[in-house]
C-alpha cells in the first residue's frame, strides 16, 4: 500500500510517499480502516521534527498522521460497535497505538473511532477529530463556557480556533479572537464578536475583563494573555505548560491542554455537527503525492480551517 513516511526527523523535505509499505493487519480490539482522507495537524509537524523523539521515539521508517476518515474494511475480535462498511473518523496516530493516518490502510483501536456525522463527506470528516475534540474539551469541560461569559480565542482562523469560536458562541459567550486582517470576514462568519488583527493591534491593550483565554499560539502571545483575564479567570493553552508565576500575579488559573480523542467525545462532536452547531472548513485537499506542499501550506500560518490529504 501507499503511505507517507519518514526515515529521519526533519523539515518537510524528509516526507516521502512509499509505494510498498506493508499493509497492517487487524488485531483484537482494533479495526482495519480503508483511509480516504487525513488532515494535517500542528502535532504532525512536531512529531516529524523530532521534538518528541526522546520521550516517544519512532521506529523508522514511520508512517505519520493523526486524524483520518475512511471505511471499515475489517473488525478484530472483541469489536462489537462497528462493522465492515461503516464510515468512520477518528485518531490513527502511532503515538495512540494505531499505525498512522497517512496511509491507504490503518489499524486503529476501536475506542478512537466513531461513525461520521450525517451527510458529511469523508474529506470533511477527516478535518474534525483533533480540532473539534480539543474545542469540546476546553470550551465545555475545562472552561464550562456559558451565557454571559467572555472568551478570547487565539488563532481563530486555524483548525482548533474555527471549532472553538463556533462552540463558545453556541454556548452563549461573547467571543473575541486574534487573526490576520484577511481572515476577519471568515472568523466573524464563525461567530466572533471582536476580531483583533494581531499584526496591527496589541490584543492585551484592547481587551480586558475576560473570563477565559484559549491559547493555540504560545510564546509571547500566551504570556501577554494573562493581562486580558479578570481575577478568577482561566487560560488554557494547547502548547504551553502552565506559568505558575503569571497565574499567581494575575490571580487566575493556568491549564495545559492534552487532547484525548475517544469514541464518546467523537459521538458528541457528531451530535454538534448533525445539529448544525459546528461546521467544518477544509481550505484545500491535496492528493497524498503532494504531502510536502500540504505541510508547507499548513505551516505558513495562513490556512483557514484545515488542510487535508486524500488517499483514494
Amino acid at each position: 500500500m501507499k503511505a507517507v513516511q519518514i526515515s529521519q526527523y526533519g523539515d518537510a523535505s524528509v516526507l516521502t510517499v512509499t509505494a510498498d509499505a506493508p499493509k497492517p493487519t487487524v488485531a483484537e480490539g482494533k479495526v482495519l480502516v480503508e483511509v480516504h482522507a487525513a488532515s494535517v495537524n500542528p502535532v504532525d509537524s512536531i512529531i516529524r521534527s523530532g521534538a518528541y523523539a526522546k520521550m516517544m521515539p519512532l521506529a523508522m521508517p514511520a508512517t505519520l498522521g493523526t486524524d483520518m476518515a475512511g471505511v471499515v474494511a475489517e473488525v478484530g475480535p472483541g469489536v462489537t460497535d462497528l462493522k465492515k462498511g461503516d464510515k468512520v473518523y477518528g485518531m490513527a496516530s502511532l503515538l495512540a497505538g494505531a499505525t498512522g493516518a497517512f496511509a491507504q490502510y490503518a489499524v486503529v483501536p476501536a475506542g478512537l473511532l466513531a461513525r461520521i456525522p450525517n451527510g458529511l463527506g469523508l474529506t470533511e470528516a477527516a478535518a474534525l477529530p483533533l480540532t473539534a475534540v480539543s474545542a469540546l474539551e476546553v470550551i465545555d469541560e475545562k472552561m464550562k463556557v456559558g451565557k454571559g461569559h467572555k472568551v478570547l480565542v487565539h488563532g481563530g482562523a486555524g483548525g482548533i480556533g474555527t471549532m472553538a469560536i463556533q462552540l463558545a458562541r453556541h454556548r452563549g459567550a461573547t467571543v473575541a479572537t486574534t487573526a490576520l486582517a484577511e481572515s476577519t470576514a471568515y472568523v466573524k462568519g464563525l461567530g466572533a464578536d471582536v476580531v483583533i488583527d494581531y499584526q496591527k493591534d496589541a490584543f492585551d491593550k484592547v481587551l480586558s475583563g475576560y473570563d477565559f483565554v484559549f491559547d493555540t499560539v504560545a510564546g509571547e502571545t500566551y504570556k501577554r494573555s494573562f493581562a486580558v483575564l479578570k481575577r478568577g479567570g482561566t487560560i488554557v493553552s494547547m502548547l504551553e505548560q502552565p506559568n505558575a508565576e503569571l497565574a499567581a500575579q494575575y490571580g487566575v488559573t493556568a491549564v495545559a491542554q492534552l487532547t484525548q480523542v475517544n469514541t464518546a467525545r467523537l459521538n458528541t462532536v457528531t451530535e454538534l455537527v448533525n445539529k448544525g452547531v459546528i461546521k467544518v472548513h477544509v481550505e484545500r485537499a491535496y492528493p497524498m503525492e503532494q504531502v510536502k506542499d500540504a505541510f508547507l501550506a499548513r505551516e505558513s500560518g495562513k490556512v483557514r480551517g484545515k488542510v487535508v490529504l486524500t488517499f483514494r
